[in-house]
């Protein structure tokens, strides 16, 4: 067999992906969840079936759906912060709800510390590989870590105030979630850069 048909017979097959980003709705899930929990934080209304309901669906199960989403474009980071968020949704929401229903006692103040310090460490790692992202994601996940960490010490010391400052900077970081979604669901929608993202220079 020649070279040339030895070539042609090895050849691949390029597939070109032609499915919509899925991170908007994911950062939407996380960033319009965000808010609304820590409006409670802040004071504004009890912790009830409203914030509950969004933490289980759209907070939940939407920002795991995306994640699978992400591993199928092959976006290793999106897949593993969308599926883990959501997934810390759902485990939000069992920590309330189980022991009022008698599955599993209420956890204690340092239990909840141990958590929130852990997701906030998950985060921090995060957010260094946001440094080769953009600027928005930069902010997100940059005042993710930081409400992590200030929900963590709140519990430690129970101090109210510091419980209450949290729920403001969650309150900003769900907005900048919110706002880093919407502004790529825009810029696609229009071809051109109508909010802007502050992308990295290769």
């Amino acid at each position: 067999m020649s070279t040339s048909a030895t070539q042609a017979s090895t050849s691949t097959l390029a597939l070109n992906d032609t499915t919509a980003n899925p991170a908007p709705l994911g950062l939407l899930g996380f960033g319009m969840t965000t808010v609304l929990l820590n409006l409670h934080n802040a004071g504004f209304f009890p912790l009830d079936a409203m914030i509950l309901g969004m933490g289980i669906f759209y907070g939940g199960l939407g920002q795991i759906i995306v994640g699978i989403m992400e591993w199928k474009k092959n976006n290793t980071f999106g897949a593993t912060a969308f599926t883990s968020y959501g997934l810390f949704w759902l485990s939000l929401v069992a920590l309330i709800v189980l022991p009022k229903t008698g599955f599993g006692q209420a956890p204690e103040a340092s239990a909840m510390v141990a958590y929130l310090t852990m997701w906030g460490l998950f985060t921090a790692v995060l957010f260094i590989g946001t440094l080769k992202l953009n600027r928005a994601l930069q902010f997100v996940f940059g005042s993710l870590t930081i409400l992590f960490f200030l929900l963590a010490i709140g519990d430690a010391t129970e101090n109210h105030l510091i419980k209450t400052i949290a729920g403001w900077e969650g309150i900003v970081c769900g907005l900048s979630a919110i706002y880093t979604g919407l502004a790529q669901v825009l810029n696609e929608v229009y071809g051109r850069t109508v909010a802007p993202l502050g992308l990295i220079k290769k």
